[in-house]
């Protein structure tokens, strides 16, 4: 480890704002140094990712190096979100990580099926999140080789700690 820091942004698609909530507290005391980004829906992550309506600044809506998608939203749901970004050779190298209530073997299935990277179902105490949120952030930004793209331009692998946001 070398000590520097480097921020990591992470696009978290759910509607439900005490489930956003909750991740947002897992992340910031899982000690990483991660950038959330929660949008509601799936077409309001697709907008995020095509810099669309009110993401056109790309200062404020950031490439995500890792995108947390619930299965059931409205307007877009899961599936159909993750089918688009896996054929779309813009995007299909951001790994997707579902998280969801489901345990559904049908939509572990169809998740794998469409190119998601991960598949976890959401726990339910608020510790077991913040070990899932630690253990997510360690194999996408310590463990694996992403693209640089994926990473933010990043060429080297640094370790990730705490930012005091």
């Amino acid at each position: 480890m070398n000590g520097r820091q480097s921020t990591v942004t992470i696009l978290m698609a759910d509607d439900d704002e005490e489930d956003s909530m909750l991740v947002r507290e897992a992340l910031a005391k899982s000690q990483l140094s991660i950038e959330l980004y929660i949008v509601k829906n799936g077409e309001e992550l697709m907008d995020y990712l095509y810099n669309r309506g009110q993401y056109t600044d790309r200062s404020k809506a950031p490439r995500p190096g890792l995108i947390l998608l619930d299965l059931n939203m409205p307007k877009k749901d899961g599936l159909e979100v993750l089918r688009d970004i896996k054929i779309d050779p813009s995007l299909r190298q951001i790994p997707v990580v579902v998280l969801t209530t489901s345990s559904a073997e049908e939509d572990i299935y169809h998740t794998y099926d469409l190119g998601a990277n991960s598949f976890i179902t959401k726990p339910v105490t608020f510790d077991s999140l913040v070990e899932v949120m630690q253990a997510v952030g360690k194999y996408w930004f310590e463990i694996v080789e992403l693209p640089l793209e994926v990473m933010g331009g990043r060429n080297e692998r640094e370790p990730y700690q705490s930012s005091s946001s």
